[in-house]
């Protein structure tokens, strides 16, 4: 239905669309997508995908794209600072201005630039100017627009993932105002992104009660003194101050004059050129919604062939690269530039081939055409075929579009019972008439067919060494069966999942059932799944390259893989009889704290229970709440019972008792299970899962073992070397303030790791202006908290709860942090100014994280993205180093020759097993291989240290 359907509106209405918002939240929304000479396209994608699809829905008959004119307005001249903090537009952004606009147009819609105002200032003068005759619908989501709603006129916004739209009725039951009270309460509140002051202490709840009571601020200066005394003192220095920030935030009525209802009327889609646009820039699926208009096509439109592959390449137009942008226009005032010419790509298909492929069932090798110096794609498909020979491939690999006779989901293997996920590892042959064997789609560049595959996976394996390039889902689940795989090439592969999270490490789905989900977008069918993943990795290759991360796919994650396939296979030892005696030491301490815990009480409750637990705590023992769950319950975590230590003894008591129950629930009772005959633990290494690059562990989770406090050394002692060998384990020494003190330069923490100092005693002692010598135990103390705290993003609340001090004291103690080490505030600005100008930032090796609520108003948002900054550049720097060092080690020949092997990733620890003759050697050069990494060529302007140790047991190692 569309929206005029939806508001009851018989009278044709004016959508006016807020261009210049539209661009600029579509160019953070999407990132490295671009055609295929880097020229990008990701704003340009989005915005011309709103657009059809909006004219498919709505189909208007009147509509204007209004943008924001180059140069200052009105409000600079009240305000000289108004809008200053605003960084220079990105070039990635500036270059795709003009492609929009020669979309709007192309698509019969009317583009209007505001001169000596913005874009708001438009639409608002155009809703004043013709809601007496029709409805007016604004397309935006800028608060500013607010002020324009009326009866007749209302504000939809449909480029979030729930649509919104905002009628008055809605505006006044949300807010309580009067959208004519709108500017003032914008101008009492302040606006941080277009840096309007506003006036300080006030926030939107204090101000929206002022505003029930006075409605204006007129009145506010007028009843002044019945205002509540500390509100009085915040709006003292500020009641003629106000009234400027109001003509900011007040949107002007009479603004583009010229602009006629007539110059809004939708011209009819001309499907041919369109087509010639979006091939042009390389945006072929969005063809298909081209013939969806229908009736807004030209009569004499037609649609340009569609048929062709996207894997082709681009078709090459005489119309040439894009225009610069023109001095009328901009965002933001920003330059405008030239893009370069488009390249045709290598063509993976012949051009015009059928849409869909034929699909051939092959069962013997042999039957397959040569694959040598060929691309081929190779996916998974669930499918019952009863074959001996067939070896079951873990579900990982995924799954693309099922056989018609039957519908079969794979889970991922990281929700399989452990035996199962020990048989897939394993490569355990399906022999049985209840067992579903694999089955495979290959198709191999240029061919016109799709092949079915359903027999060997060792004789697939040996074909596909001869390929020129591999794509598949999951590389590892491949390599992980065992069947001869490990002999192909790592130059060779292609992995879709990798190569999708490298280009956004924040989707956290990979999968084939996601990735396939694109055959709609691509053009392509679902039953061919491997041809599908050929055009994937086409589009993939392309972004990859444009968003400079081909080499980090190459050179680094894609040989990552055999390694972790390698040491999943390994795994780790474990000592059963140390696992069941510490098991049976806490179930006795378990049952001691039990009976002391019911005795605190005063009777017995479950303590699992944290429904009976809230009851004993905040009802039979009146101790105050501190929190509650998004349910709206009243909170029993972790979180809320350390605030209450101290204030019963039973409280104290749980805390331990919760302690011990992790121990036994997480790891002593169920680890020895998954542990197969040698005693072995098998984990899986997770290589798409965080968004700093970070490694993580699952089934079971070993990165989560306790390595200090009471029961971290108990815990480790129960992983073993085996007989005949030891455990060699090295890890980094404060890697990430050492990447910290590279990257911001700050000469104390540079010094400090020169000189092989304490760093936290010296950060102490530059703190606290006391020698190094004297800093005591709590300013050290202090001093590490805050140290490793900035690097995770800490604020001064979390600060003050860790340091147990006030919030002004946490500020203060922030303040004179960044005061004293100077260096280091410069370096966090200039992350967050990087991140603000390109929408994203990068580690040292070039990983990228996109961070686009950077730019969000709001403030919660936006503090969440400058934490994700930083954490990205430090924390994403320090995972980098350590996978090189996986890496190395390895590969490392001498390591080889000991007969070291690899069995354990830790954040920023390597545990190797190696013959215990050679132990002592090989720790050495785990620990010269690791302190030698380069990142991206270059060694930090610190030394890597790396402490090593040696023993039978990982307690004694580390």
């Amino acid at each position: 239905m569309s929206l005029k359907e939806r508001l009851g509106l018989t009278t044709e209405p004016l959508y006016l669309m807020d261009g210049s918002a539209f661009i600029f939240r579509a160019f953070y929304a999407m990132q490295s997508m671009q055609r295929s000479d880097g020229f990008p396209t990701n704003a340009l994608f989005i915005v011309t995908r709103i657009l059809l699809k909006f004219l498919k829905d709505e189909h208007p008959t009147y509509f204007g794209f209004i943008l924001d004119g180059k140069g200052k307005n009105f409000r600079h001249d009240i305000y000289p600072e108004y809008k200053a903090n605003r960084s220079a537009t990105p070039e990635p952004l500036v270059q795709q201005l003009e492609p929009v606009t020669r979309a709007v147009r192309t698509l019969g819609l009317h583009l209007a630039i505001s001169e000596n105002c913005e874009a708001d200032d438009c639409i608002a003068s155009l809703a004043a100017r013709y809601k007496k005759e029709r409805p007016v619908i604004i397309i935006g989501a800028d608060k500013d627009l607010k002020q324009c709603l009326d009866d007749n006129v209302f504000l939809w916004d449909p480029g979030v993932k729930q649509e919104k739209l905002t009628t008055v009725a809605d505006f006044r039951e949300e807010t309580g105002l009067d959208p004519a009270q709108w500017p003032d309460f914008q101008a009492v509140i302040g606006d941080s992104s277009d840096n309007i002051p506003g006036v300080p202490g006030i926030g939107p709840k204090t101000a929206a009660k002022i505003f029930t009571e006075h409605g204006s601020l007129e009145a506010i200066r007028d009843h002044f003194p019945s205002l509540a005394p500390a509100v009085q003192k915040k709006f003292a220095e500020h009641l003629d101050t106000m009234f400027t920030y109001r003509r900011l935030t007040t949107l002007a009525t009479s603004e583009c004059a010229n602009l006629t209802l007539d110059h809004f009327r939708v011209s009819p889609v001309d499907a041919e050129k369109t087509a010639l646009f979006l091939r042009e820039f390389e945006l072929r699926t969005l063809m298909k919604d081209i013939s969806a208009l229908g009736p807004l096509l030209a009569p004499s439109g037609h649609m340009a062939s569609t048929t062709n592959d996207p894997s082709d390449g681009p078709t090459t137009l005489t119309t040439g690269s894009p225009k610069p942008v023109s001095a009328q226009m901009s965002l933001f005032d920003s330059p405008g530039s030239a893009a370069p010419a488009a390249a045709p790509l290598k063509q993976t298909e012949p051009a015009g081939t059928q849409r869909s492929l034929k699909i051939t069932a092959v069962d013997d090798i042999s039957s397959l055409p040569d694959c040598a110096g060929r691309r081929v794609a190779l996916v998974a498909v669930g499918d019952v075929l009863h074959r001996a020979e067939c070896t079951t491939l873990p579900p990982l690999l995924g799954m693309a579009a099922p056989s018609p006779d039957r519908s079969v989901s794979f889970a991922d293997s990281a929700g399989l019972p452990a035996s199962e996920n020990q048989q897939a590892r394993n490569g355990s042959t399906t022999q049985t008439g209840d067992a579903e064997p694999c089955a495979l789609h290959l198709h191999l560049a240029g061919d016109t067919c799709e092949y079915r595959y359903t027999g060997s996976l060792t004789a697939l394996a040996g074909y596909m060494t001869k390929a020129e390039y591999i794509v598949t889902p999951d590389v590892k689940a491949l390599l992980t069966t065992r069947t001869g795989w490990r002999a192909v090439a790592e130059s060779r592969w292609f992995d879709l999942g990798l190569a999708a999270y490298l280009l956004d490490p924040e989707d956290r789905d990979y999968s084939w059932r996601r990735l396939s989900a694109r055959a709609d977008e691509l053009d392509l069918p679902a039953e061919n799944p491997a041809r599908l993943a050929l055009a994937i990795a086409g589009d993939f290759e392309r972004r990859l390259q444009g968003g400079d991360l081909t080499d980090l796919m190459r050179n680094l994650e894609i040989p990552l893989i055999r390694v972790l396939a390698d040491m999943e296979e390994v795994g780790i030892h474990i000592n059963r009889a140390a696992f069941a005696e510490f098991l049976n030491e806490v179930q006795r301490e378990l049952d001691r704290l039990t009976r002391t815990i019911h005795e605190a009480a005063g009777g017995p409750f479950n303590i699992r229970s944290a429904q009976q637990l809230g009851d004993l705590l905040f009802n039979r023992l009146g101790l105050k709440p501190k929190g509650k769950t998004k349910g709206g319950q009243i909170s029993t975590s972790q979180a809320v019972l350390e605030k209450l230590e101290g204030e019963h003894p039973v409280i104290d008591l749980i805390l331990e008792y919760r302690k011990l129950e992790k121990l036994r629930s997480t790891y002593l009772e169920p680890m020895p299970k998954m542990a197969d005959e040698q005693g072995r633990i098998h984990t899986t290494f997770n290589q798409l899962a965080t968004a700093t690059g970070r490694l993580s562990s699952s089934n079971p989770n070993l990165q989560n073992i306790p390595v200090r406090g009471k029961f971290g050394p108990r815990m480790r002692a129960c992983f073993t070397a085996r007989a005949g060998c030891k455990l060699v384990s090295a890890d980094y020494s404060q890697i990430e303030l050492r990447v910290l003190a590279h990257c911001s330069q700050d000469p104390t923490l540079l010094e400090a790791f020169r000189n092989d100092e304490d760093i936290h005693s010296r950060t102490a002692s530059v703190l606290f202006d006391v020698p190094a010598q004297d800093v005591t135990p709590d300013q050290r103390r202090n001093a590490k908290t805050i140290n490793f705290g900035l690097v995770y993003g800490m604020g001064p609340q979390k600060l003050a709860q860790e340091l147990k001090i006030s919030l002004n004291e946490a500020k203060a103690f922030i303040e004179r942090y960044f005061a004293r080490l100077q260096r280091l505030k410069a370096f966090y600005e200039q992350v967050e100014a990087d991140a603000r100008e390109n929408g994203s930032v990068t580690t040292l090796i070039g990983r990228r994280r996109h961070v686009p609520d950077i730019q969000s108003g709001n403030n919660q948002l936006q503090s969440q993205a400058r934490r994700q900054a930083i954490n990205t550049v430090i924390q994403g720097s320090a995972a980098d180093i350590i996978k090189i060092a996986m890496l190395r080690t390895a590969q490392d020949a001498q390591l080889k020759s000991l007969k070291a092997r690899l069995v354990l990733q830790v954040h920023d620890e390597l545990l190797l097993e190696v013959p215990a003759e050679n132990a002592q050697a090989a720790a050495e050069r785990l620990a010269d291989i690791m302190s030698g990494v380069r990142p991206g060529g270059k060694p930090l302007d610190v030394p890597l240290k790396v402490d090593y140790g040696i023993g039978s047991g990982w307690h004694e190692a580390h």
